[in-house]
């Protein structure tokens, strides 16, 4: 990020000042809060990686970001449609790649509806959903810089 464009996203106190900021903080062991908008989400390790589990693991956290995606525009799909809402639901899961560096090699999203979206809705419903921010972003991935700063 240029000098300009990060100090228009950071408050004097290093918090963040834009929508698409977000600030995480140790808050011991392996675990960390991360605080966006005013809520705050705990992220940890496993036990048996030497966290508490006190929450999900970042890539957890990843995951569950694209499966609430897809949920939000396969809702958004169906209420548009006047279909049925409330028996939706996301599952997912992912593999972690074998080799190095360390990553995910495979996701799974399931979209679960109801019977009574007829068939003819599926294929836009479907394409609706694989088309959410966070798919688009993991199939066209942004540029990423991680600085380094002093506080």
């Amino acid at each position: 990020m240029t000098g300009n464009l990060q100090a228009a996203r950071t408050r004097a106190d290093g918090k963040p000042a834009v929508p698409g900021g977000l600030s995480v903080e140790p808050v011991g062991g392996d675990a960390y809060r991360i605080s966006v908008r005013g809520h705050t989400v705990l992220v940890d390790q496993p036990t048996g990686d030497g966290g508490d589990d006190g929450g999900p693991t970042p890539t957890e956290l990843l995951i569950a970001a694209l499966a609430g995606c897809v949920a939000y525009y396969a809702g958004r799909y169906l209420a548009r449609h006047g279909l049925p809402t409330d028996t939706l639901r996301v599952d997912a899961d992912y593999e972690m790649a074998a080799d190095r560096p360390a990553r995910i090699a495979a996701i799974r999203v399931r979209l679960h509806v109801s019977d009574d979206v007829p068939e003819h809705r599926l294929e836009a419903l479907l394409a609706v959903a694989s088309h959410c921010t966070v798919h688009n972003t993991l199939a066209d991935p942004p540029a990423v810089d991680i600085q380094l700063s002093r506080r």
